[in-house]
Order: structure tokens, then C-alpha cells, then sequence
């Protein structure tokens, strides 16, 4: 199994290269791994920084809440362009998005499997109600229909991140496959607690989805 941590930011459009070289140079020159840390995935959307951090052991049982040992550096370096998002903000563990859902079916899941992130914006207080919509889904036939192997619902401030795991093949047949009634009933009964991110460029599900800019997995 592995755990997940979801940080979001405010990032400067444009900035995603320069980011990502300094994460990639830590990534190179130190050992992520020796604090628990076996992948992390570098994404953006519209302003927004999404840093997906994959571990073995949950930090909360480990104490391994940090990615590199090199973090104060890291800050610093992208602090021009990488900023606190929350209204809230105070310390670096407030751009800690929580979770609120997570399902997984039974069974071994399929060997290749592809990650998307879904952004969106989400009304105050609304994650139950979410979290209930995609729970009565989940018990259906739908997610096995789209190849899906795990999904983690994410909050932070107004910002509704959807992280889905799939089959990778079953996702690549079914990925403009959005005209299914189950799926349009989903969408449907998220309209009251769901918006787009940036509704004057919305045209549809895929406008939602973040970009990769940055992948980085431990090799031992």
C-alpha cells in the first residue's frame, strides 16, 4: 500500500520547469527514500502547485513528515514562485490538503496503473456530502467499468482535489467516455457542492485535470 500526502499551492504561471529543476536536483543529490519517501509527482493547473507525495509508511506512524532532507533549501529556492494558498495559512503543514474519502476495490489491482488529478473548487463544508455521492457510486458497478483501483478525495480552503488511480489500459479506452448516465449522474449530484476551478475556461471534464510537470520515484 502506499500513502499519499497532497500539498497545494499558489504557483507562478509559467514557473513549472525552473520548480521542477529543483526538486529534480535534490531529487538526484540526496535520499529521499532514507526519510520514507518513495515517489512524488509535481503538478499544476491554473495558478495552482499539487505536490503528490508517495511513501511506504504512513508519516503519521513513522514521523517522517518532511520529502527531502533538504527542505529549508528547497523553500527557499522556489519561494518566488511557489506560495501559500489557504487564507488560513500559518505553517507549512496548513498547505497539507485532507483527505475526506478513499475507496479501494477488493482484489489484487492491475500491475500498470495511471494517476489523474482532478481539480475543482468545492463549497464550504460540502465534503460529507461528497464524500457520500462517490461512496453510493463506489458500491456500484461504474468504478469496475472504468478500470478504477483507488480514489482519494482531497480539501483545502475552497480547492477540491480528486485523485484517481485506474487500470491503465481500461483508462486509456475509457477516457473521453464521459456520456455514461451512471457518470452524468455523478456529476449531476456534485453540481451543488462542486464548481470548476476557473469556470470562464471550463468546457468540460478534462479542462479540470492537472499536468504533470515533474515525476520522480525512488529506485531502491
Amino acid at each position: 500500500m502506499v500513502f499519499r500526502n497532497v500539498i497545494v499551492c499558489h504557483m507562478v504561471p509559467g514557473s513549472e520547469r525552473t520548480v521542477g529543476d529543483v526538486f529534480g536536483y535534490y531529487d538526484r543529490t540526496t535520499r529521499p527514500q532514507d526519510l520514507g519517501v518513495i515517489g512524488r509527482i509535481l503538478l499544476s493547473h491554473e495558478d495552482l502547485y499539487i505536490h503528490v507525495i508517495e511513501r511506504k509508511q504512513d508519516p503519521k506512524v513513522s514521523g517522517q513528515t518532511r520529502g527531502l532532507p533538504a527542505f529549508q533549501k528547497i523553500a527557499e529556492a522556489i519561494a518566488p514562485y511557489v506560495t501559500p494558498y489557504p487564507r488560513y495559512w500559518k505553517n507549512p503543514s496548513d498547505s497539507v490538503a485532507k483527505e475526506f474519502y478513499h475507496w479501494e476495490p477488493d482484489g489484487e489491482p492491475a500491475t500498470d496503473r495511471t494517476l489523474t488529478l482532478i481539480v475543482g473548487r468545492i463549497k464550504p463544508g460540502a465534503e460529507p456530502d461528497v464524500a457520500r455521492i462517490f461512496a453510493e457510486s463506489d458500491a456500484g458497478p461504474l468504478p469496475v467499468e472504468l478500470g478504477v483501483t483507488g480514489r482519494w478525495l482531497y480539501s483545502i480552503d475552497d480547492v477540491y482535489v480528486h485523485l484517481l488511480e485506474q487500470d491503465a489500459a481500461i483508462a486509456e479506452a475509457t477516457r473521453h467516455n464521459h456520456d455514461k448516465p451512471a457518470f452524468a449522474k455523478i456529476m449531476e449530484d456534485l453540481s451543488p457542492y462542486i464548481s470548476p476551478y476557473r469556470p470562464d475556461t471550463w468546457r468540460g471534464p478534462q479542462d479540470g485535470v492537472a499536468k504533470v510537470f515533474y515525476r520522480w520515484r525512488a529506485e531502491d
